[in-house]
């Protein structure tokens, strides 16, 4: 096939540091390319790619994520090409409402990577019926049965990027994620304060919102027995998930999909979280992790996890989160909106 990936306008693919989807946009594009297929990766510059890419403009970095100019121009200029494909796969936010006014051209699918909040509702409710949703996770796609699904294909990772740790772990626990509400950190300090056991939080504190979310719910909690680290590299963060006791999560919000629990799961860290939003479709309570709404049982299950098994927690990885999983998932779906199906059903388990 011909494909078109069209990535969001704002970071590389791959990104340099943080970003969840265009590490996913990455490791599609270069699965469905070692896979035979004409792929086109539409990007900001800086990104490279196996496949062809091609750039509109500069990245618009972090700090203007939601600007309409810089997404409205990126779009546009893909969507102008559309009629060089058999398929486009956008995620992008404003693409789909230019993919749903095409007299013709290709099928557009279109991969849901944000929450079902009101506005999001509203809008993809114009837009079903002329685009191929794909939903992240069960919970996601649960969120909201107003609209169409093409399918449900989990995120994968690279598991050559994220090695199964050797020996023992020590005791600590690891936090990766931003500082916000949602995210709740100062939960995690919490738990970790319980649990009376050191705790390495990596905290993404880069926006304003951030910053001040830290200094007012982060920081007072904090007694020394905590190591706060800066945005890290990939080998410094494997390398925590490698020796940690437990990756611990305690989400306040109904998270899409959480790749980070996905990552420890892979280097046989076991997951601690709170049980909203996709935790429950990606951590087996009691085989890859614990999930709990109480905070003192969560830290209670500090000591239950020598009871999983590394090896098992990379194996759950492996069988449903991993990159050729989740490209052989795509390809299937994408054969089949090609062939003109809009069956609403599951590409993947």
């Amino acid at each position: 096939m011909r494909i078109a990936e069209i990535a969001p306008p704002w970071i590389e693919v791959p990104p340099e540091g943080y970003g969840g989807i265009e590490l996913v946009v990455d490791l599609l594009t270069r699965g469905l390319h070692a896979r035979g297929h004409d792929v086109t990766l539409f990007a900001p510059e800086g990104s490279v790619s196996d496949a062809d890419v091609v750039s509109p403009l500069p990245a618009a970095g972090a700090t203007s994520i939601g600007d309409p100019w810089f997404e409205a121009y990126h779009v546009l200029v893909a969507y102008r090409e559309v009629e060089q494909f058999d398929l486009v796969h956008d995620h992008t936010f404003l693409g789909p409402a230019l993919a749903a006014t095409l007299r013709d051209g290709p099928p557009v699918v279109h991969t849901l990577h944000g929450p079902w909040e009101g506005r999001a509702r509203s809008y993809y409710q114009l837009l079903h019926d002329q685009i191929h949703l794909v939903a992240i996770s069960a919970a996601q796609r649960s969120a909201n049965s107003a609209v169409h699904y093409a399918g449900t294909i989990p995120n994968g990772i690279d598991l050559h990027s994220y090695p199964l740790g050797e020996g023992r772990r020590e005791d600590f626990l690891v936090y990766i994620g931003r500082s916000n509400a949602d995210k709740a950190p100062e939960l995690a300090v919490e738990l970790a304060h319980r649990a009376n056991l050191p705790l390495k939080l990596v905290v993404k504190c880069s926006e304003d919102a951030e910053r001040e979310h830290w200094e007012r719910e982060v920081e007072p909690r904090l007694n020394g027995s905590e190591e706060v680290l800066a945005e890290v590299s990939h080998d410094e963060k494997v390398d925590l998930l490698q020796r940690g006791r437990a990756f611990v999560f305690p989400i306040r919000w109904e998270e899409p999909f959480g790749l980070v629990m996905v990552e420890a799961m892979a280097c046989g860290m076991p997951v601690l979280a709170t049980p909203r939003g996709a935790a429950g479709d990606l951590v087996v309570d009691g085989e890859t992790g614990f999930l709990r709404d109480d905070l003192d049982e969560l830290a209670a299950m500090t000591a239950a996890v020598d009871d999983i098994r590394p090896q098992d927690c990379r194996a759950h990885v492996e069988k449903h989160f991993s990159a050729d999983a989740m490209a052989t998932a795509y390809e299937e779906l994408f054969e089949r909106v090609r062939m003109g199906s809009r069956t609403d059903g599951d590409a993947a388990e």
